[in-house]
């Protein structure tokens, strides 16, 4: 769930989290591998604002924004999960970025608009640190008209629908006492208590530090963190059959919420 992309105990809340920790000789509801099921998603409905202009990309809505010289060569950003960012126009429809950390490609983004102007079909390629590769397709609606003098891959988009390889979309949660393993098959793991401190979050680019809070027997908070600061909070809570779990992804630096739902399998 990084992944998609891929976010304070006070005393009563440690005393609950003591007492099902106590109780977790029996399998916890979270126990398992999950799947995410994306036609069940309801994304974020805050539009998202790039545009190129007179030979220059800018990322209006990334956090932080950033701007780069639309012109294929490698230029060095910062704030992001890579250090630098190439941006190449391909024709009047379509965009190309490539993404990377330390010399080594994370991520490719290929952006093409529909014909009439109204669809943003974006194709993304993840190379996650273990050598998994991640292929993900998103569409966006335009929302509003494309500026006069700017590329038409330019405006506000508000995401529609994604597809996504099963090795981005799943996730494995194995308690033990009063803590709990994540891992995924693309490598991302960590194992932390449910008290609210910082624990290691490895295989990751977008975060190296986690805190866990359990809010019920069915719900937990988790906040991932990178260079001490939060960048995702995801508040998971299990059904009471225990067969599907709702996961709803909250993005505080951009203020932005996506809800999704997954399977046990």
């Amino acid at each position: 769930m990084n992944r998609i992309k891929r976010y304070v105990l006070c005393a009563s809340l440690f005393l609950a989290a003591l007492s099902l920790a106590a109780s977790s000789a029996a399998q916890s509801p979270f126990d398992g591998t999950w799947l995410i099921k994306p036609a069940q998603s309801k994304l974020n409905p805050k539009p998202f604002t790039i545009y190129t202009s007179q030979g220059w990309y800018h990322c209006v809505s990334c956090t932080p924004p950033f701007d780069v010289a639309a012109d294929g060569a490698d230029h060095a950003v910062s704030g992001q999960t890579f250090d630098t960012a190439s941006v190449t126009l391909v024709d009047a429809n379509t965009i190309k970025g490539v993404f990377k950390k330390d010399g080594k490609t994370t991520a490719e983004e290929l952006g093409t608009v529909s014909r009439d102007g109204k669809t943003l079909t974006v194709k993304y390629t993840g190379y996650a640190q273990n050598g998994q590769v991640i292929n993900q397709v998103g569409t966006d609606k335009r929302i509003g008209v494309l500026p006069a003098g700017v590329h038409a891959t330019s405006g506000n988009w508000v995401a529609q629908s994604f597809t996504d390889t099963e090795n981005d979309l799943t996730t494995t949660y194995k308690t033990n006492g009063d803590e709990i393993t994540m891992t995924d098959p693309t490598g991302d793991s960590y194992t932390a208590k449910f008290d609210g401190k910082d624990y290691p979050y490895k295989g990751s680019y977008q975060a190296d530090a986690v805190s866990l809070k359990r809010i019920d027997a069915r719900t937990i908070e988790e906040t991932d963190k990178r260079d001490g600061t939060a960048v995702s909070i995801y508040k998971m809570t299990v059904s009471a059959d225990g067969k599907s779990m709702t996961i709803v992804y909250h993005d505080p630096r951009a203020d932005t919420t996506s809800a999704f739902v997954a399977t046990k399998k």
